[in-house]
């Protein structure tokens, strides 16, 4: 089994992709709090890619910060595709970024379904004329700071791969 890349590593590799694309860089973050933020800025220089974090661990602030609709919440709850797809365009369209990722999921170590079980988390990205990519991950239920870790690692992941890098 490969040794996972260590979170600040993918960061600052994400960073790097968007300065070579010459875009600002944006994230929606519900279950994280903030980590994936955090993990860019806590790279010297990020200022000048990083744009802004929306930390949207409410209903009330997914609406308010980033336009997330009730109706899609009432339907299909704050932990789903719909409402991760949401909060990626709402961060890109409330930004100057050209590049956004969004996470809502739960962390544990309670909140959990037989539907929506502890480590499900769904992703939103998007990028300035592209479609939306939304996909959804069920980790291991290792505990509160794995999943949250695992949820950064995975977002930078696929900020990496739309980013060809």
């Amino acid at each position: 089994m490969s040794e996972e890349p260590e979170v600040g590593d993918l960061a600052n590799r994400f960073l790097q992709a968007c300065t070579r694309h010459k875009i600002l860089a944006a994230t929606a973050e519900s279950c994280t709090g903030g980590l994936i933020i955090a993990a860019m800025t806590d790279i010297a220089g990020s200022s000048s890619v990083v744009d802004r974090g929306f930390i949207t661990y409410s209903n009330e602030a997914k609406m308010e910060m980033l336009g997330v609709t009730a109706a899609t919440l009432d339907a299909f709850g704050a932990v789903s595709a719909q409402t991760a797809q949401e909060m990626a365009e709402g961060a890109l369209a409330r930004s100057h970024a050209g590049i956004a990722l969004a996470v809502t999921g739960i962390a544990g170590p309670d909140g959990g379904s037989a539907e929506k079980p502890v480590g499900l988390v769904w992703f939103g990205l998007t990028m300035k004329g592209s479609r939306t990519v939304v996909e959804s991950r069920v980790f291991d239920n290792r505990g509160r700071d794995f999943i949250r870790r695992e949820t950064v690692r995975h977002a930078l992941a696929m900020g990496l791969e739309a980013l060809g890098a």
